[in-house]
């Protein structure tokens, strides 16, 4: 498939062009600058996500977008999130472009109900920036009518891929507590091909 990720140089995103590649994808990386960005096999294409020329150019003739932006100061207010996925929402439909993951974060909507106590602590204080926007974000991609799946990973960890996520029922109050950014990246990259979690949020986590 031919692949636009935007959000391509930060952890979760390198990971997700790692393996898209691998995976044999023709991948698109749309980062901030360019000159800091230097991935073999991909398209780079550089600017502002919530840019709407520049975002049309990268979507125009992609099978799929992988939304993995994330802020560098989540605890600040912030709108970034929020404004990238109307802009890149808007250019998907103006390109007829359907299949859009985006990836944002535990706590949000009802997996609240498998959020744990330290990962509460974390959100209200480290993340509080980062947590209006990404409610915005997702409200933006369901309202959207594209053939979407939203992605809520647990705590993100650098460590190697475990080779296991679980889908956590809101329903159980089970606790989600970890993931690695390579399993992350693993799920979001089956949902290119899979209509299992369509127009669904979904928290996942490797326990």
């Amino acid at each position: 498939m031919k692949v636009l990720v935007i959000g391509a140089a930060g952890k979760t995103g390198r990971a997700v062009v790692e393996q898209a590649v691998s995976a044999g994808h023709q991948v698109t990386a749309f980062v901030h600058k360019a000159d800091e960005y230097e991935v073999s096999d991909v398209r780079v294409i550089e600017g502002d996500a919530t840019d709407s020329a520049t975002m049309d150019a990268a979507v125009l003739g992609q099978d799929a977008v992988l939304d993995t932006i994330g802020g560098k100061t989540p605890y600040k207010e912030t709108t970034l999130e929020s404004s990238a996925a109307n802009t890149i929402i808007t250019a998907m439909q103006r390109n007829d472009v359907r299949r859009l993951v985006v990836t944002s974060m535990i706590s949000e909507g009802d997996s609240e109900a498998n959020t744990t106590f330290y990962e509460r602590l974390l959100v209200s204080t480290f993340l509080r920036g980062a947590d209006k926007d990404k409610a915005a974000m997702e409200s933006a991609v369901e309202s959207s009518g594209l053939d979407w799946v939203i992605l809520r990973p647990a705590i993100l960890t650098d460590d190697p891929a475990k080779g296991n996520v679980r889908v956590f029922d809101p329903e159980t109050g089970e606790k989600a507590h970890k993931i690695t950014r390579a399993d992350l990246a693993d799920f979001m990259l089956a949902q290119l091909s899979s209509n299992e979690y369509l127009h669904q949020a979904v928290t996942i986590a490797n326990s």
